[in-house]
Formats: C-alpha cells, structure tokens, sequence
C-alpha cells in the first residue's frame, strides 16, 4: 500500500498512521535523504527477523537505526566530546555513524564488537516518524542485499510492497547511500564513502 506524504511538511494524522503500524510490529518503507529505507520499531525482534528475511540478508549483519536527535543518539550509544561535536555539525544529514553501544539497545541490532550504526537523515517524514514513535526504528535501503538501492516509491511498492505493510511515498529520491564513519576511539575511519562528505576524515 502507498501512502503519499508531504516531504515539506509532512501531515501528522498520516505520521500517526504509520507510528501505529510501527508500534504493531509492522514493516514499511520509508524516504531518507539518499534512497528509500525500509525498517521497524528497533523493539519489535518480528519486525527485525521480517526484514531479514525481506532483505534476504546474512544474520551476522545486524541493521543500523536511526534516531531523531542527538539527544536520542546520546542514550543508544556512547558519545564522546569529540563525536558529539562532529555529529552536531554534520546532522541531519547522509551519514552513518558507528558508536559503542548503550545497554538499551536490542541485542539483534549489535555487532560482535558491541557497536551500532546510527543515522540521522535530513529527511522530514523520517526524522517526524521516529521522533512521534518515541524511539528509533531500523534502517537499511529498500533492496534485497546485493541489489541497486531504490530511488522510487512506486518501484519500492511493486518489488517488496506485497511483503511490506504500508511503502510511504515521499517523493522520488536518488539511489545513493550514506557514509559510514566510525567514530569510535575519537579517530574518524572511512567504513563506505556515501553522499556525505568524508574529507575532514583524512
């Protein structure tokens, strides 16, 4: 099912919808600020072993998530000073950031290093889902695992809708993906070069 919402300014009482499908347990895809995401509340372990199976993705790759402020980054992961600084001047924005994790995060979403993946995407009806949700959900680009990233809803809806329960339309995006970046340590590591800028790295 497609559900058109405003990228500029997104319509609450749709935002409410889909946080009511997320507190269900359910799976959607949704727009970010590179291509399209799909993902659930990082508390539902059916929702997670859904996507899997959707993504049809090795297990011993655990999903990064994305938060709606850095406030919320604070409590699922261990920032430093200098992490803090940095993620406050590049976010929102085509990152993800890899931190030690915090005690509350689901053992599914964490690497054998104890570390997670975080985003914070300079997209409206994400950051307002997340933000109305009261806790972060899971990201990873709407694709099987291998596949070119989705730049289109309705492309997104004819692939995988039929396994999703509802494909949020916010508008045609790129088929990009984010950088990765560790900030664990206070020594910025290259893990992928994305949209985002990564020169102040070197």
């Amino acid at each position: 099912m497609l559900l058109e919402i405003n990228p500029d300014n997104p319509q609450a009482r749709l935002i409410a919808k889909v946080v009511d499908i997320l507190k269900a347990g359910g799976v959607v895809a949704y727009p970010t600020d590179t291509t399209y995401g799909i993902g659930c509340s990082i508390f539902s372990k059916k929702g997670v072993e859904r996507i899997y199976q959707i993504k049809q993705r090795d297990r011993k790759k655990p999903f990064s998530f994305i938060c709606s402020d850095l406030s919320e980054i604070a409590r699922y992961a261990k920032v430093s000073n200098y992490a803090f600084k940095q993620m406050r001047r590049l976010l929102p924005g085509p990152y993800t950031f890899v931190l030690d994790a915090a005690s509350v995060v689901p053992d599914l979403l964490l690497t054998k290093q104890k570390t997670v993946g975080i985003r914070m995407p300079d997209n409206k009806i994400c950051l307002e889902i997340v933000n109305a949700l009261g806790h972060p959900i899971v990201t990873t680009s709407a694709n099987l695992s291998g596949e070119e990233p989705i730049g289109h809803p309705w492309q997104v809806d004819l692939d995988l809708g039929k396994l999703l329960d509802v494909v949020v339309d916010g508008g045609e995006l790129t088929a990009d993906v984010s950088s990765v970046v560790s900030l664990i340590g206070d020594v910025p590591t290259v893990l992928r070069k994305g949209v985002g800028d990564v020169s102040w790295c070197e």
